[in-house]
């Protein structure tokens, strides 16, 4: 009975950042593909898309507080009642922004209560990593922390991919104009089904043994973000930078690259999503293989390797995506997308395994998703601007130096794989 609970929960976490990570995409590939055109004024399309990454970018400077809000009523109260709410909250955010009007209908209200919007669901996602992490190590048997820890890390793939099928399933059926005037908003307004399966699992689980033991014992604390900060401010720090390379590596790929290569090397939208989708498998298969070799050699070892991995890939970028060749453009994208997954899959024990249970939701919280503000949150629009400015190259050399941020910082962090 208790292997079946064991597989229950992970398959809970998985789920759930799954569809968090799908809402949070969907809106990902639309800023490349449609926000700036039916949000903001008309202008140079190159200015749309530069407004659009920049309410892209909001959501990550949300996350952090949303990471904090959640955090602490999942150190206090517990994990299982946080996380069905921050999943409630994500879902009311990018149903609404799929129901919101456009500027020529509302006009200056309309990217007011866009990035209103945006900032919600960021709140979602801040508060949905951290807990769902600990929903499964705290139930993983001895030593497979890393292998459990492994499936909420799977959600972003699968998530990813579902919203790439939906844009690709989109741009296959409709005219572009259907597209552009509401085709859009279908997969916004899809994920409340998706919320409404994921409530439905998520309330039937219990409590995880850890922070079942510490409410026994009556050791929570009363402001879990002043203890942290007091206590454990280094290991948060440290593992925000660990983090920069996984987001810096998913979103130049399938938000900038995206964007550059349907604008400026004329290649057909379809075409696009349908190498994402390929790519997306290789980040779903480096995620268990990552997970698993970090419980046998340890998480360093395997970071360390992934990361400086990652900044040869800078390095090749120019190379492989300037030539517009689809074979190139393929092994670009598999390529980062594959690292992402070797370089994030160990982050779901790491993180937590840097902070007591007490502030372990609120530590591990922080830590990710201050790494999205540093290697996420505007990176589409860095990306943008130094290919306006400088070309390709320079978004390669960006993608490296953000590499080396991450395996400095991990350089620093403990080992704590056997622990």
């Amino acid at each position: 009975m208790k292997s079946v609970s064991t597989h229950q929960i992970a398959f809970a976490s998985f789920i759930g950042t799954a569809i968090e990570f799908y809402d949070f995409y969907i809106y990902a590939m639309a800023s490349a593909l449609v926000i700036g055109q039916v949000f903001f004024p008309v202008s140079n399309p190159a200015v749309q898309t530069l407004n659009a990454f920049l309410t892209f970018g909001l959501a990550f400077i949300a996350r952090p507080f949303g990471a904090i809000l959640f955090g602490h009523f999942g150190d206090k109260v517990g994990r299982k009642t946080t996380l069905a709410a921050s999943l409630l909250v994500m879902g009311i955010s990018t149903l609404l922004i799929g129901l919101l009007p456009g500027y020529a209908t509302l006009g200056f209200w309309a990217p007011l209560l866009l990035c209103i919007l945006r900032f919600g669901q960021g709140i979602g996602l801040g508060g949905e990593w951290g807990g769902a992490a600990l929903l499964a190590t705290e139930h993983a048997p001895t030593g497979q922390r890393g292998w459990f820890g492994m499936f909420p890390q799977l959600g972003p793939s699968v998530g990813f991919l579902l919203a790439t099928l939906s844009f690709l399933a989109l741009t296959l059926l409709l005219s572009e104009s259907q597209f552009k005037s509401w085709g859009w908003r279908l997969p916004f307004i899809f994920s409340a089904l998706l919320v409404a399966v994921g409530l439905y699992v998520r309330f039937k689980l219990t409590e995880t043994p850890a922070f079942a033991k510490a409410l026994a014992n009556q050791v929570t604390h009363a402001i879990p973000i002043k203890t942290l900060l007091q206590t454990h401010l280094k290991p948060v720090l440290l593992g925000a930078m660990a983090m920069i390379v996984c987001y810096n590596l998913f979103y130049t790929a399938a938000v900038f690259c995206l964007s550059y290569g349907t604008q400026q090397l004329g290649i057909a939208r379809q075409d696009l999503l349908l190498i994402l989708c390929v790519a997306v498998v290789f980040m779903a298969l480096a995620t268990p293989i990552s997970a698993y070799l970090s419980d046998c050699y340890g998480r360093r070892p395997v970071l360390i390797i992934s990361g400086l991995m990652a900044v040869l890939l800078g390095f090749a970028m120019n190379l492989l995506m300037a030539s517009a060749s689809i074979a190139s453009i393929t092994l670009f994208l598999s390529l980062a997308l594959g690292l992402m997954g070797a370089t994030f899959a160990p982050m779901g024990a790491y993180l937590p395994e840097q902070f007591p249970v007490t502030i372990r939701y609120t530590g591990a919280g922080l830590a990710y998703q201050l790494g999205g503000i540093l290697g996420a949150s505007f990176a589409p629009s860095i990306s943008q601007w130094l290919a306006i400015a400088g070309g390709l190259p320079w978004v390669g050399y960006y993608v490296s130096a953000m590499a080396t941020v991450s395996v400095i910082a991990v350089l620093f962090m403990r080992e704590t794989a056997h622990a």
